[in-house]
């Protein structure tokens, strides 16, 4: 135990709230307390937080900074090596304690640990809690003691051992420690973007805690009452939009599940957005038990997969210049507010990786770059679902059309309109598929293709067929 006299640590990462938070919670106990955050994206290897995550970073710490303020406290922000800046306030605190929140990504816990054992050395109090998750990575294997790779066997063991946990408990904030004077310019992080791409998620994106509470309070009065049949219309506002806010914690998962789980539409509907939540658990323990796999596929096999990584082809796919509206759509949703919808996720994904035979890697790569929400264990995940080198993956005979998706998920075009203004006025019936357009109604609609619009930059088809040739021959060889 430790003395609750002396002042202690409160180390925030990706948990900026004030309620329902472990480690506060713990750390309150102490009769002083310094909340401290570092901006040390170096020690995160490869995968140090992308432009728009940073962007997101920069208001959730003004948020939880001005949180504190309103409980009489304050963030104390630094820069530079984790360890050196923990123990610089711990000496200058006087501190006997420090407390945090768990991470899971591989680099994190390496970096954790080692930080953990020279604090315990030095005679410090340290003690960590799971904030970010249902469940814990190791408390949900199977039989046999090794994790699942099976969604939905992981789905009906995860539900059930959930602990029932009280969300709504407030805690008393205790004062910072005598004479300690706060840095809490956040701006000095120097998270902003360098040049001005931002305008979007300004006027699209709210972070910090209130809003992720409004956003979910909404979401139970209004959406989840459809939320089966909505979350897959892109040109609709189904979702909940949460994942930012869980993934930096501006919300718990916990008190998701329990708001969710507490409504009066408790229905098929809820069911499938509890299911969204435990995706999100199964993505982090198949990080925390394979943690090669945010760079090597899981199955071996792909590891030999004939990539033809093209840098041409990679960079229309960013720019959503494909020639296919769906996905060139959802790219250009994701460079204007940082998030994409997730059904057009799954068919940009499946461009690249099976119609343009790039590596799933260097979308993965993208996306965690310009995703507001990027998550390494849903992103890792998701790329290899579907590549078909990952857990429960999508077979890898299974090749997204993106004309068939298109009219299917956005049947009138509205969402295509919306982010590919240039084929406002082309119909219904050639919206999806503008090359297929005879050149009168091209005219009338005011586009040239490979002016206006571009062409195609590959035949969906025989893409097709080519990657199910590929795909067939790593197949062969398991």
């Amino acid at each position: 135990m430790t003395d609750f006299n002396r002042p202690a640590v409160l180390w925030f990462r990706n948990d900026q709230r004030i309620s329902d938070n472990p480690a506060l919670f713990a750390a309150s106990k102490h009769k002083s307390l310094l909340p401290v955050f570092i901006w040390s994206p170096e020690e995160e290897g490869p995968w140090e937080p992308g432009g728009a995550a940073s962007w997101w970073l920069h208001r959730s710490l003004i948020d939880l900074d001005r949180n504190l303020k309103q409980k009489n406290s304050s963030l104390h922000v630094c820069r530079g090596n984790t360890l050196d800046h923990l123990e610089k306030v711990i000496k200058q605190t006087g501190a006997a304690a420090v407390y945090w929140n768990r991470r899971y990504e591989p680099k994190i816990i390496e970096r954790d640990s080692k930080i953990k054992r020279s604090l315990i050395d030095d005679g410090i109090y340290a003690e960590s809690f799971n904030s970010s998750l249902l469940n814990e990575p190791w408390e949900v294997l199977k039989k046999d003691g090794t994790p699942y790779q099976v969604y939905t066997a992981y789905w009906k063991v995860a539900k059930l051992k959930i602990k029932k946990t009280d969300t709504s408990s407030r805690v008393k904030m205790p004062p910072l420690p005598n004479n300690f004077k706060t840095e809490s310019n956040i701006d000095r992080l120097n998270l902003n973007p360098t040049i001005t791409w931002d305008d979007g998620f300004k006027k699209f994106w709210q972070p910090g805690e209130a809003h992720g509470k409004k956003l979910i309070s909404n979401f139970l009065k209004t959406k989840i009452k459809t939320y089966n049949t909505s979350r897959d219309l892109p040109a609709i506002s189904g979702t909940s939009l949460l994942s930012p806010y869980l993934h930096f914690g501006n919300i718990s998962p916990r008190k998701v599940w329990s708001l969710v789980t507490n409504t009066p539409h408790n229905d098929d509907n809820s069911q499938q957005f509890l299911k969204e939540l435990i995706w999100r658990e199964f993505a982090a323990q198949l990080l925390y038990h394979f943690p090669h796999t945010d760079k090597l596929p899981l199955r071996d096999a792909y590891r030999k997969f004939p990539w033809k990584n093209s840098a041409a082809k990679l960079a229309s796919w960013q720019q959503g210049k494909t020639g296919y509206p769906i996905v060139d759509a959802g790219m250009r949703q994701l460079w204007h507010i940082g998030w994409m919808h997730n059904r057009v996720r799954m068919i940009a994904a499946s461009f690249l990786v099976k119609d343009l035979q790039i590596n799933w890697y260097e979308g993965a790569r993208w996306f965690w770059d310009t995703l507001v929400d990027a998550d390494l264990a849903s992103n890792t995940m998701g790329w290899q679902w579907t590549a078909g080198c990952g857990a429960d993956a999508a077979p890898y005979f299974r090749v997204f059309n993106p004309m068939l998706q298109g009219s299917r998920f956005d049947p009138e075009g509205i969402y295509i309109r919306r982010w590919i203004p240039e084929l406002k006025n082309l119909s219904n019936k050639w919206i999806h598929a503008p090359w297929e357009a005879p050149l009168e109604e091209l005219r009338k609609a005011g586009i040239q293709l490979g002016k206006d619009y571009p062409k195609p930059i590959v035949d969906h088809f025989e893409a097709k067929e080519r990657a199910l040739l590929a795909y067939e021959k790593i197949k062969i060889k398991k």
